[in-house]
């Protein structure tokens, strides 16, 4: 399976071992990405290496699993990922030319087509980072606990741990707060996250 050929687009999950020869799992994962393959990935990593589950899932990947792990834990996750995707492209494909728009000061967020503007720019998410933003903007200045972020966007059936959610809220916050300080995500320790936008903050 090659990373340059596009029989990998047609795949519907992929399982990816970051420990391999030549090549590891990170450098075909991050290929994968740069390249728009939105294929779910599952990376395999070394039981409680959190260094290499926090990278798989910075690089784009899906889920994580450790090893060893049994079949049925596998079964699980695959299905869990792929009822997220077909979840993710049904809302991805509705009424794509909806000029539906959230905006919080210079934020605009289009749910329909994926899209952030920031300050008029386009500021490019994973989908995600996408929907962890539209349920945070949608209440801004509540505090959103991560059992409720992990809850809606992963749904109640995902398995993995509230690090996922973490993760996820770290990079979208990083793209967001890049040369801007108008609209940021605050960290409430211990119980979540919260969109604050500048000039409420003042008011």
């Amino acid at each position: 399976m090659g990373v340059n050929g596009t029989n990998l687009v047609q795949q519907a999950l992929i399982i990816l071992d970051i420990m391999l020869p030549g090549m590891n799992g990170f450098e075909i994962l991050s290929r994968l990405r740069q390249k728009g393959i939105k294929t779910p990935v599952i990376i395999l990593t070394a039981r409680n290496a959190e260094e290499e589950i926090v990278q798989g899932l910075k690089y784009g990947a899906d889920d994580y699993i450790t090893k060893p792990f049994g079949v049925a834990e596998l079964l699980a996750r695959v299905s869990a990922v792929l009822r997220r995707t077909l979840s993710d492209d049904a809302f991805a494909d509705k009424s794509g030319n909806d000029d539906k728009v959230i905006t919080v000061g210079e934020l605009k967020i289009y749910p329909e087509k994926y899209e952030v503007i920031l300050h008029g720019e386009s500021i490019p998410l994973r989908p995600k980072e996408f929907e962890v933003l539209l349920h945070l903007v949608q209440r801004p200045g509540v505090v959103v606990t991560r059992d409720d972020l992990m809850n809606i966007v992963w749904g109640f059936d995902y398995i993995g741990g509230q690090r996922t959610v973490d993760v996820h809220v770290s990079s979208l916050r990083k793209k967001l707060e890049m040369n801007q300080q108008s609209v940021q995500i605050e960290s409430i320790r211990g119980v979540g996250y919260k969109l604050v936008h500048a000039a409420a903050k003042k008011g």
